[in-house]
Formats: C-alpha cells, sequence, structure tokens
C-alpha cells in the first residue's frame, strides 16, 4: 500500500508533473536538460528528481559526469497507468516546455548532455 500511496503523492505537484512529461517526450534527459527546459532552478529541479526516483516513477543511469532520468518502464500497471494518465495532459504551459526541451536536445555534443550558459531566467543562451 505505501508504494501505491508515494506513487500518486509523487504526481501531487506540479512541476513533478512537468518532468514526467518532459520524459516522456525524450526517452531520458539529465539534469541540466530539464532545468532549461522548465526553467526552474536546478535546486528544485533536483529536489523534484528525487521524490520521482524515490517513488519508483524515474530511473536513472549515469554516463561520465552526466546522470540520465527516463521513466521507469519496468513497473507495476499501476504505475504505469498513472504514467499514461500524466500523457494525457495537455496544456499550454506543457507546449512551451516541450519546446524548449527539443531545441535544448538539439544542442547535445555526440549525443550527450553538454553544459551550457544560461541567464537568470533559465533561458539558454548558445555562444
Amino acid at each position: 500500500m505505501e508504494d501505491y500511496l508515494k506513487a500518486v503523492k509523487s504526481l501531487s505537484e506540479k512541476t513533478r508533473i512537468r518532468i514526467l512529461a518532459l520524459l516522456h517526450q525524450a526517452s531520458e534527459a539529465c539534469v541540466t536538460e530539464i532545468v532549461d527546459s522548465l526553467q526552474e532552478s536546478q535546486y528544485k529541479v533536483s529536489r523534484h528528481l528525487k521524490v520521482l526516483q524515490d517513488a519508483g516513477m524515474v530511473e536513472t543511469r549515469k554516463k561520465g559526469r552526466w546522470i540520465y532520468y527516463q521513466l521507469n518502464e519496468n513497473q507495476a500497471d499501476f504505475k504505469k497507468t498513472l504514467l499514461k494518465a500524466v500523457q494525457e495532459i495537455s496544456s499550454d504551459i506543457l507546449k512551451d516546455d516541450l519546446n524548449r526541451l527539443q531545441k535544448r536536445l538539439a544542442k547535445r555534443v555526440n549525443g550527450e548532455c553538454a553544459s551550457l550558459k544560461s541567464n537568470k531566467y533559465r533561458e539558454v543562451t548558445y555562444d
């Protein structure tokens, strides 16, 4: 029962819904890509990723200095149903997040996450 409650509670915050929507679109993303896409602080995004990971909604893969987050596809049907529900959400905020993510993913170097400078509004600037 605790596992179910953790999963449901993990969806009780807007930023976590936004993260799950991004990961559904991208398959996987590193923290900086998520930060730039959501235009939120690294601290806030990392904190929400930890909640999602503890609930079993996302999993990680480490490659070099980067940790990539992805949806946890190897989970109970209940959690898969929750993730499908998130995928059905349609909002302008999510569309804007996804547009920023696509632009950010296009800046990967050799298919890997890359550090980019960001301004105070978390929009990516490219030198």
